[in-house]
C-alpha cells in the first residue's frame, strides 16, 4: 500500500461542552508540512452538544482545507465516535450528528488525500485549550448571552511568567466623573474577568 503524500497537512481538532448540552464551542490548529502552524481557529457555537461541537471542528479543518487547495490532510482528535463514524466503522444514529457527518464526508471526498485517526487528549491539548478559550471569551459571565461569533487567535501555549498571571485593569471611564474598576487574571495570553461583569448596554 502507497504511504501518504510529501506535503501533508496535520489539523488537530476539539469539541467542547460544557453541561453536554449546553455552552459549546470547538478550535482547528492546522499545521503544515514542517509543523508550522498555519491557522489557529475557535468559535463558540450557542448550546450544543459535545458530540455536535466535535463535528463542528471536524468540518471547520476540512472546509479551510477544501477552500485553500490543501491536497492531502490528516485529522487528529481525541472524539473516539467522531473518527469511528468518519471511518465508517460506528454507524451515525443521532438525527443531530446525520447532517454533520454527510457534509463532513462529502467535504472529505474532495481532499486527494484525507486520513482521520485518534489520539489520545494529552496529544491534542493545543486544540482543548484553544476551544476552551473559546468559550472563556464568548460572554456568558453573569447571565450575559451573545451571538456566536469567530475567535482567530494567534496564540502561543507556553504559560505566563509567574509576574504576569494576575493582573488588573485600568479603570475604565464613563464620563467625567464616574470609573470602573475591573479585576482580572492573565491566562492563556488574554485577560479573563474574575468576578461577574454587570456593564450596561453598548458598553464594551
Amino acid at each position: 500500500m502507497a504511504g501518504p503524500p510529501a506535503g501533508v497537512h496535520i489539523a488537530n481538532i476539539d469539541g467542547a461542552s460544557r453541561g453536554n448540552p449546553g455552552p459549546a464551542s470547538y478550535a482547528v490548529v492546522l499545521r503544515d508540512a514542517s509543523g508550522k502552524i498555519v491557522l489557529e481557529l475557535a468559535k463558540h457555537i450557542g448550546r450544543e452538544t459535545n458530540n455536535v461541537a466535535e463535528y463542528y471542528a471536524l468540518l471547520a479543518a476540512l472546509d479551510y482545507a477544501a477552500t485553500h487547495d490543501i491536497p492531502a490532510l490528516r485529522i487528529r482528535s481525541d472524539s473516539e465516535l467522531l473518527v469511528r463514524q468518519m471511518q465508517g466503522r460506528y454507524k451515525v444514529k443521532s438525527p443531530d450528528l446525520k447532517p454533520l457527518h454527510e457534509r463532513a464526508a462529502k467535504l472529505a471526498r474532495q481532499i486527494q488525500y484525507f486520513v482521520i485517526e485518534h489520539v489520545r487528549r494529552e496529544l491534542n491539548s493545543d486544540a482543548d485549550a484553544l476551544a476552551n478559550l473559546a468559550l472563556d471569551q464568548a460572554g456568558t459571565a453573569g447571565g450575559v448571552r451573545r451571538k456566536p461569533r469567530n475567535l482567530k487567535f494567534a496564540l502561543r501555549m507556553a504559560k505566563p511568567s509567574r509576574s504576569r498571571r494576575k493582573k488588573t485593569l485600568k479603570p475604565v471611564r464613563r464620563g467625567s466623573s464616574s470609573s470602573l474598576r475591573i479585576r482580572a487574571r492573565f491566562l492563556n495570553g488574554v485577560l479573563v474577568p474574575v468576578e461577574s461583569l454587570d456593564l450596561p448596554k453598548a458598553v464594551r
